[in-house]
């Protein structure tokens, strides 16, 4: 039988995606594999999945985020695709947007503990943040249904800022629920991104609105 895959030991040519962040990809999977899991962030089913079902999966979306970009994430809770994406586009600004306290004191301390400059934390929740805040791009995973999504994340959309949402196999069905939203909110029409690579048995899938 073959070995469960380590959160200490990622598959291989997962570091050469993260380049010369490769340790803090690996940091951050500890802190998943223990911390998380012991502040009920992480299920411990999830752990020998950690890599190619949350970190590799989240940070294949980095090739929709531009080095200039101001990011929310939404729901950030344990930093999925948030902390990820903020390794992979280190020139990029994160926001991690969560309302629980105990999921924003334990981004807190993982971001602290892996120095990341380009990475803040805002607790709250993104509908009520539209007298406060703006980006370029709005990041979600296993948050809400598109249709929601698209309610609560447009009003911190700047022109020509998109809406990044990581979706499952019911993405194109989500997309068809939400049209009639997107259409009232004056987004352009969703469109789907299938992004794959070896390092992953399932495709990232992403659905993208932009506010024109």
């Amino acid at each position: 039988m073959e070995a469960a895959e380590s959160p200490a030991v990622p598959p291989a040519g997962a570091l050469e995606l993260f380049g010369a962040r490769a340790g803090l990809a690996e940091r951050y999977a500890h802190h998943l594999a223990t911390t998380g899991v012991e502040w009920g962030l992480i299920g411990p089913r999830e752990v020998p999945r950690l890599w190619s079902r949350h970190i590799l999966n989240s940070a294949l979306a980095a090739e929709l985020l531009s080095p200039g970009d101001d990011v929310g994430d939404v729901g950030s809770g344990a930093g999925l695709p948030g902390i990820p994406l903020a390794l992979m586009v280190p020139e990029a600004s994160f926001a991690l947007i969560e309302p629980m306290e105990r999921r924003v004191d334990w981004l807190t301390m993982v971001v602290h503990d892996l120095g990341l400059e380009n990475v803040r934390i805002v607790r709250g929740r993104v509908e009520d943040l539209a007298d406060d805040e703006v980006f370029t791009a709005v990041t979600a995973r296993a948050v809400k249904a598109l249709k929601v999504l698209v309610e609560w994340c447009a009003p911190v959309l700047a022109p020509d800022g998109r809406l990044l949402a990581l979706k499952g196999e019911r993405a194109q069905q989500e997309m068809a629920e939400a049209a009639k939203a997107i259409r009232r909110l004056r987004l352009s029409p969703a469109v789907l991104h299938t992004l794959s690579s070896p390092l992953v048995e399932t495709p990232t899938r992403v659905v993208e609105v932009v506010r024109p």
